[in-house]
């Protein structure tokens, strides 16, 4: 059904989430029609009256022989999503141009005052307003606004990485408009090269997710690494109970996210943990990223013809597909969106966190 939605033969009336909420929830008559389209198509194909299954889309990801997490599999599977068009993630993302989870005061707070409130209080979560010039990495830094949000309201200096060319190459025209290009730095770097610079925090928002349950451990060691005694690691990601490494038959694995995994919150804090961090912070924000989508919802239909003609009326389908299954997910509690706080303790216990909880 998905590929068939995604090659136009099949479409749907409405609002998309509500329409996904409803199937979601399989109601009687949607649980009939499930248990009895399969004999329905094969009559029906059996009679000539349908064709076999929809074409293979163009979009559709084809795996690269060395693995999703070798670094040319990574490097492929991050630009199989985020170098599709600056212009189409503009077209989504809005003024803000942020692709993770917003932070809403009220239902009513716009996406630019959620994004900005988000990395606002990661950076403060991070100590960034404690003391000016404090030094930051941002792994994946995508097109450089949380990177930008800690140098001109924390004077930062900041460091930002993506192994994306198209989000690094507009995140430094961003940093240069912006007027923080002597606090800031994008590199077009992976993760495993930061090498031995060392830094008073680092922010991981929405990287996890692509970096593989095998993996965390050996990530979360490299960002100890990369901080200094007492420096603290925020971590946002995704997170599904029990986890899912996600199919290569599946449909958010052929479109959208190659190689992603959803990692149980419980399993992060463990690699965290493993890793030599104290876990000292850990948040839920579920549904603020229903709402987040539903906002990136709404820019992808206003500007729809547009979206089609920067990247194709496939991929536009798709990706409002998979934004509206997952801010059904967000809903009805199938995913979790979580913040872990962790700090690099002294050999002493002493650790620099504040008494009560940073905000």
């Amino acid at each position: 059904m998905a590929r068939a939605y995604v090659s136009g033969e099949i479409d749907a009336t409405g609002d998309v989430v509500d329409v996904m909420l409803a199937l979601s929830q399989g109601d009687a008559t949607l649980t009939g029609l499930a248990k009895s389209l399969p004999s329905v198509l094969g009559s029906a194909k059996s009679l000539g009256l349908i064709g076999g299954p929809p074409a293979v889309p163009e979009i559709e990801y084809q795996p690269p022989l060395l693995g999703t997490h070798s670094r040319k599999g990574d490097a492929d599977a991050i630009s199989h999503h985020y170098d599709v068009s600056n212009d189409f993630c503009e077209l989504v993302l809005g003024d803000a141009m942020t692709y993770s989870c917003a932070l809403f005061e009220t239902p009513e707070t716009s996406l630019v005052d959620a994004q900005a409130a988000k990395h606002d209080n990661i950076c403060r979560k991070l100590g960034l307003h404690t003391a000016p010039g404090q030094r930051l990495l941002d792994v994946g830094c995508g097109w450089g606004s949380m990177a930008i949000h800690a140098a001109k309201h924390f004077d930062a200096e900041v460091t930002g990485i993506t192994i994306s060319k198209e989000q690094a190459e507009l995140a430094q025209i961003r940093v240069d408009q912006a007027g923080v290009s002597n606090l800031v730095e994008i590199k077009l770097l992976d993760y495993r090269d930061v090498g031995s610079q060392k830094f008073d925090a680092i922010s991981s928002v929405g990287m996890s997710e692509h970096v593989g349950k095998n993996n965390l451990v050996d990530y979360f060691k490299v960002l100890k690494t990369a901080l200094r005694p007492e420096g603290r690691l925020l971590n946002q990601a995704i997170s599904m109970i029990g986890g899912t490494k996600l199919s290569s038959r599946s449909f958010m694995y052929r479109y959208i996210f190659p190689g992603g995994e959803l990692i149980d919150i419980g399993d992060s804090l463990d690699a965290m943990q493993q890793a030599g961090f104290e876990i000292r912070d850990v948040e839920s924000r579920r549904e603020h990223y229903a709402m987040t989508l539903r906002r990136w919802i709404a820019n992808l239909e206003a500007n729809w013809d547009e979206a089609v003609e920067l990247v194709g009326l496939e991929r536009a389908r798709a990706w409002k597909l998979y934004m509206a299954a997952s801010a059904v997910g967000f809903i009805d509690a199938g995913l979790g969106l979580h913040q872990a706080l962790g700090v690099v303790d002294r050999s002493d216990g002493s650790s620099g966190m504040p008494l009560v909880r940073p905000v």
